[in-house]
């Protein structure tokens, strides 16, 4: 359950969803139940109908930076740079930003980089994998980024140019709990909700509750070690507030159930969790690698996407589901067609 090998499965390339769901609640949800083994298929607009009056659902409300940014360098080639750090979670007193970094070839330091309003930018450092820390001059970055920022859309979400979708994006490609802007990419399984699921869920009795975890690239980073324990996950920044980390430790409390909206909450309240087996407020950051045979301390449920075979993310779901239960729902996932990856459809562990 280790080998990086038992993580890879092969998916056609029609079932990679290009763009979401007519509608956020339209999509597809597989129920997993860890108890009996049992499948059954949903949409997700019957959530409602699923859970338990007393479950806790919590939700990630960071908000995707549109900080994708396409430039020349001196001789006329492309550049596509997305910025990593936001001035919103890292103090800044200059425009100085790691960024991955996408060129025809390697710039070396002091390479300048010439973008849209004047804006430019000097390559400062290069580290790996793709990273660069540059200088920007010419324009202010934060509103460089609002104006001609593009959404980073994952590399397999194929978009030209002049692509219509590219504006579509810009909404379906963000939660309806954003708020708080510092992610590189959407907590996927929330954009699954509609405000028509969350009154249902209300009305019901089911409590949701909001954190912050700005996902970062190290989330996505390939995993590159056979021993799947030996990968390393990038730092990610999180805050839980009093009154959500509250609500969670009553509910364990009453023996309520906690169900994580995304492998992103998992990882920020996994990490939270003191000694005393109670989730503490306040801020911090991640890197916590969950792997089969990690014991979940605050988790009861998980709400998540199909994930790339041989990613982090499916690790996690691995550990909370077992490794041949999750293998089952894939197969069933791809027989009957659902839809995978970021725009595609959802599944809830119980």
């Amino acid at each position: 359950m280790f080998r990086i090998e038992d993580y890879k499965y092969e998916l056609p390339d029609r079932l990679i969803a290009q763009h979401p769901a007519p509608s956020r609640d339209s999509s597809r949800l597989l129920l997993v139940d860890r108890g009996s083994k049992a499948l059954r298929d949903h949409r997700f607009s019957e959530l409602p109908h699923i859970l338990k009056p007393t479950d806790v659902l919590v939700v990630n409300n960071t908000r995707v930076v549109p900080a994708r940014l396409i430039g020349s360098k001196a001789s006329g080639g492309r550049v596509e740079i997305l910025v990593l750090e936001h001035e919103e979670y890292v103090p800044r007193t200059a425009d100085q930003r790691w960024c991955l970094l996408k060129t025809s070839k390697r710039p070396k330091r002091g390479t300048r980089l010439y973008f849209a309003r004047g804006a430019t930018g000097t390559v400062e450092e290069l580290g790996e994998g793709g990273l660069a820390r540059i200088r920007f001059d010419g324009y202010p970055l934060s509103p460089l980024i609002e104006e001609e920022g593009l959404m980073p859309l994952p590399p397999y979400i194929k978009r030209r140019p002049e692509d219509p979708r590219l504006d579509m994006d810009r909404e379906r490609y963000q939660t309806v709990f954003a708020k708080e802007e510092g992610a590189i990419a959407a907590p996927t399984a929330g954009l699954h909700f509609t405000d028509q699921v969350i009154e249902a869920l209300r009305e019901k009795g089911v409590t949701l509750v909001e954190l912050t975890l700005h996902v970062g690239h190290g989330t996505f980073k390939p995993v590159r070690t056979s021993d799947i324990r030996n990968h390393r996950l990038g730092r990610e920044f999180y805050s839980i507030g009093y009154e959500p980390a509250a609500t969670i430790n009553r509910a364990k409390g009453e023996d309520r159930r906690i169900i994580a909206v995304g492998t992103t909450v998992v990882r920020a309240l996994e990490t939270a969790i003191g000694d005393d087996g109670r989730v503490k407020q306040g801020t911090g950051h991640t890197e916590l690698l969950i792997t089969p045979g990690f014991t979940f301390r605050v988790i009861d449920g998980l709400i998540t996407n199909f994930h790339l075979p041989g990613s982090s993310l499916l690790f996690l779901v691995a550990a909370f589901a077992g490794l041949d239960l999750i293998k089952k729902a894939y197969a069933w996932a791809i027989e009957r067609e659902y839809r995978f990856y970021s725009y595609g459809d959802a599944m809830l562990i119980l």
